[in-house]
């Protein structure tokens, strides 16, 4: 985050993302509104709080304004609620294009299965969990991008209580379940977040002791998802890229994997045992 505040109120738009036009028509709109008040750039920015710089960007549809920008615009140019009501038409494109995809494909699920060997799958961070582990990232994530991801992981999870849920499977390694990110405290509630959320009737969680020999998962960590049309999917995120896997062939690789993996780990009654004992420890 910058130190005079310019950038705090919008987020950088993937050039490649589509909803591009809906951001491109939300900044012309702020733009027409800033004209007929007769304000040029400089003085809209100085009003509203920001640098014109700022104002520029998302006036041409470079950057997503927030929904507080939204709310401030519609107060200081008198729009009576014009401007803040195309807050609904950003909050559907605010997120990555990738998180947005991956979330439908969630929402679209009759079950997910998740394998995870570095961190706790995303579905059962906590917040906090889900802050240190942005704030990890090297070159490091600017404030408002971590406040962006973070915000996006938050939402995904919604998923876990639509009705009808999906059924969540997941296995975590146990070197994730012992690995301190963000601290003792923060392991501490992430633990205390998975046995909750384990006793949910559509979430089964399930831990992949270090001292099993046989593993099917080296590979690398992965999901797959089975949606309501019948269809089945897989999803990778591995270093720099995000892939979805719709190959019959590969997908079918997948779901084999991840059956031995499952069998593989130690069942749900037995894992939860083994989360409560790991947080006993921490």
């Amino acid at each position: 985050m910058s130190t005079d505040g310019t950038d705090e109120s919008s987020w950088e738009l993937d050039p490649e993302d589509e909803s591009g036009a809906v951001i491109a028509t939300v900044g012309r709109q702020l733009k027409m509104w800033r004209e007929a008040a007769g304000l040029d750039r400089a003085k809209f920015g100085e009003r509203m709080g920001y640098g014109a710089n700022l104002i520029y960007k998302i006036e041409r549809g470079a950057r997503i304004p927030r929904p507080e920008f939204l709310d401030k615009a519609d107060e200081v140019l008198g729009a009576g609620g014009k401007i803040a009501a195309m807050k609904a038409d950003v909050e559907r494109v605010r997120y990555p294009k990738k998180v947005r995809d991956l979330a439908k494909l969630e929402s679209d699920a009759v079950e997910i299965g998740a394998y995870e060997n570095v961190v706790v799958t995303g579905l059962l961070q906590t917040e906090e969990y889900a802050r240190a582990f942005f704030g990890l990232r090297r070159p490091g994530f600017l404030e408002e991008e971590i406040e962006r991801l973070v915000t996006a992981r938050l939402a995904r999870q919604k998923v876990l209580w639509q009705r009808p849920a999906p059924l969540l499977a997941v296995v975590q390694e146990e070197a994730v379940l012992r690995r301190p990110i963000g601290g003792k405290m923060v392991l501490r509630r992430q633990l205390e977040h998975l046995l909750e959320v384990g006793s949910l009737r559509n979430v089964e969680i399930q831990v992949m002791p270090t001292v099993v020999e046989d593993h099917s998962g080296l590979a690398a960590s992965f999901k797959v998802m089975r949606l309501r049309d019948g269809t089945t999917v897989g999803h990778n995120d591995v270093q720099m890229a995000s892939r979805l896997i719709t190959e019959p062939k590969e997908v079918q690789i997948l779901d084999m994997r991840y059956g031995m993996i499952r069998a593989q780990a130690l069942t749900p009654r037995e894992s939860m045992q083994f989360i409560e004992k790991a947080l006993g420890e921490t």
